[in-house]
């Protein structure tokens, strides 16, 4: 059964107002959100959700924005994954995508979804398959079992909140949070330029800086330490690999974050003071 006229109508608002809010948001510079203790006192940091709601429902229970108006939440990486349509086999996890639109237009400034390489996916058309399945197909069937006739519409209201996710919140301390880091920073050069300036549409399409960021699964030591320098960072947290323990820390400047399966892992951070490496694996907490 295709959706009322008037949910349709609702979504298509949502996103549009996202879109605004994200490329408006009071501490964004360029493509990266910069907190500072006189932003925020605290940020809540997530991994990746892929659909699953349950996770999504405790981190925003956790987060509770309303009783922390200076509480900040990054989430990340929701398309793909989680539940289908029993009808036609559809992806759900695009009405996970369009309640974190609601989410940052409810507290436009305290949310803040970067851009992961699924969603990038979405917005290029970039095959994806796992487990012999394809996932931009199955998102798009899903999109058609709920929207019907209607769904050119709502993916022209989401392709542009998409592109103006930003692509990394940097903390004070030296922390720098992106969905991924490229590979070889150590060897070949990156263009970190893609946090500072406009990016033009069709580099969304080509493998370039944005492409290399949130793809990248280099996690050597010297790749690590080479980004990390590359973005004025000492320590890095992100998502992307999955974590059977929800958490884990592949070289000592990353922290990965996971939250789509049964352990998910997240920290909250206070921005007043500096964080170790250490420090932070001691705090991060599952999802209860």
């Amino acid at each position: 059964m295709v959706a009322a006229r008037q949910y349709i109508e609702n979504i298509l608002t949502a996103y549009r107002d996202a879109t605004e809010a994200n490329l408006h948001t009071p501490e964004r510079v360029g493509n990266v959100v910069v907190q500072t203790a006189d932003s925020c006192d605290e940020v809540m940091l997530t991994g990746d959700l892929h659909g699953h709601r349950q996770n999504f429902n405790r981190i925003k229970k956790i987060a509770a924005l309303d009783r922390h108006p200076r509480r900040h939440l990054v989430l990340q990486e929701v398309c793909h994954g989680g539940p289908v349509y029993r009808e036609n086999g559809g992806c759900m996890s695009h009405t996970l995508l369009e309640d974190v639109a609601a989410l940052k237009v409810k507290y436009p400034r305290q949310v803040h979804f970067l851009l992961g390489n699924h969603e990038l996916a979405e917005m290029t058309d970039y095959p994806i398959q796992k487990n012999k399945q394809m996932l931009n197909l199955q998102f798009r069937l899903g999109l058609q079992q709920m929207y019907g006739p209607e769904i050119e519409k709502v993916r022209e209201a989401y392709l542009p909140f998409l592109q103006s996710c930003p692509l990394a919140v940097r903390l004070p301390h030296g922390i720098f949070v992106s969905h991924s880091i490229p590979e070889a920073c150590d060897t070949r050069p990156f263009d970190a330029t893609i946090f500072d300036r406009e990016i033009g549409y069709m580099e969304y399409f080509e493998q370039s800086g944005v492409f290399h960021l949130v793809w990248g699964r280099d996690y050597r030591q010297e790749n690590a330490r080479a980004f990390a320098e590359l973005v004025g960072a000492s320590i890095l947290i992100n998502g992307h690999e999955p974590c059977y323990e929800g958490f884990g820390a592949p070289n000592d400047y990353q922290i990965v974050l996971d939250c789509c399966g049964e352990k998910a892992g997240y920290v909250i951070l206070s921005t007043d003071r500096p964080w170790t490496h250490e420090e932070i694996m001691e705090r991060v907490q599952l999802l209860k």
